[in-house]
């Protein structure tokens, strides 16, 4: 590090059913303090079945500079997380695996940025040059790829390694940001909203020294699902424009598909047309709240203004197909595609315009970065 300047570092340890490596993982931490460097350590046990919980309670009275906090019930890394910022204090704030998978020394490279003046999240990318890492799973790395990509698409970043458990903050940016995940999907969300608050993000090589699943590897394809809707529904809706139009687009033709053939099959079960029309349109509109979710609709006023919207904008398509059916095209298809496709765009700019409101970063209303 270059300042000789004393600074504070806060690391955050969310704990589950770590007992086997929970004192190492302390005990390297504490070694990277030196006289400019003091620490802050925060371990959240999130409700461990293990001897996690005691350990923790043991180096809490053995050491100052190290906090215990314990969840009564388990919620995941998120959570933890979440609970950790609100107790930290230090000038910057990192997080800490307690399975060692990242070696504590690549901190202090970390921190250089920060101290500097030059960044304000520093993110520890496992795909850059440098150091060790352990080689393990050929499919976990294509999915990573897969899911830095869409990320780096909808935040127009160029990360190579958006889940790395290696992140750096400023206090004031991370404790500005509101945590909503629970678990995983915390790594695209946080990604999402520093990208979106316009800040100097570094990336820098670390080493990785990964777990198989007998190890204790926790994460899985599950979340691997999760993280790619995190990244639309924290991005989407701040993204630019033309990535909005594109994704809604996407989005547009699986609901054209779903619909027209719904209407089908309901037509094929001599359904009559209009109730086809109807509980086709209805099962297509689901798909729009999980959207909602991520644009931060109000529920007890916008959820109940799009029900309504959603019953005026059937009643559009029952009518718009009615038309095309009568004057224009002779395939019912053709006229259930074209009416829906319409409405579709007329959604769009509902949705955009109208219901959707930005995330917010936190609490505050100013942003500070000193």
């Amino acid at each position: 590090m270059i300042s000789n300047k004393m600074v504070k570092l806060s690391v955050v340890i969310p704990c589950f059913n770590e007992q086997n490596t929970l004192e190492e993982c302390v005990s390297k931490l504490r070694d990277i303090a030196d006289e400019n460097l003091s620490l802050e350590i925060i371990i959240v046990d999130d409700c461990s079945t293990d001897n996690s919980y005691n350990l923790s309670e043991k180096l809490a009275c053995e050491f100052s500079e190290i906090k215990t906090i314990r969840h009564e019930k388990n919620q995941g890394k998120g959570a933890a997380l979440r609970t950790g910022f609100n107790y930290v204090t230090g000038d910057f704030v990192a997080i800490q695996d307690a399975d060692l998978e990242y070696d504590p020394r690549d901190l202090k490279k970390l921190l250089t940025p920060l101290i500097d003046g030059k960044a304000d999240v520093v993110i520890g990318s496992r795909f850059l040059p440098l150091g060790p890492h352990r080689v393990l799973y050929f499919w976990h790395s294509v999915g990573n790829k897969l899911i830095t990509f869409l990320s780096n698409m909808l935040t127009d970043l160029n990360l190579t390694d958006i889940e790395s458990g290696y992140k750096v903050f400023r206090r004031s940016v991370i404790q500005q940001i509101q945590i909503e995940e629970n678990k995983f999907g915390f790594e695209p969300e946080i990604i999402a909203k520093v990208a979106h608050m316009n800040l100097r993000i570094y990336e820098m090589g670390i080493s990785y020294f990964g777990r198989t699943y007998e190890e204790g590897k926790k994460i899985g394809y599950k979340d691997g699902f999760w993280a790619i809707y995190c990244i639309f529904k924290y991005n989407i809706f701040k993204s630019p424009a033309p990535i909005q139009v594109i994704v809604y687009f996407l989005f547009m033709l699986l609901a054209l598909f779903l619909n027209t053939n719904i209407y089908h099959f309901l037509t094929n079960k001599e359904v009559i047309p209009e109730i086809a029309s109807i509980i086709s349109f209805s099962l297509i509109a689901l798909l729009g709240f999980p959207i909602l979710r991520g644009g931060k609709i109000n529920y007890k006023t916008d959820t109940k203004i799009y029900i309504y919207l959603l019953c005026l904008l059937c009643g559009i398509d029952l009518v718009l197909n009615n038309i095309f059916a009568n004057y224009i095209f002779a395939e019912p298809l053709n006229s259930k595609f074209y009416s829906l496709l319409g409405v579709l765009i007329l959604n769009f700019f509902i949705i955009r315009f109208w219901l959707v409101k930005p995330f917010k970063h936190g609490p505050h209303t100013k942003e500070v970065f000193q």
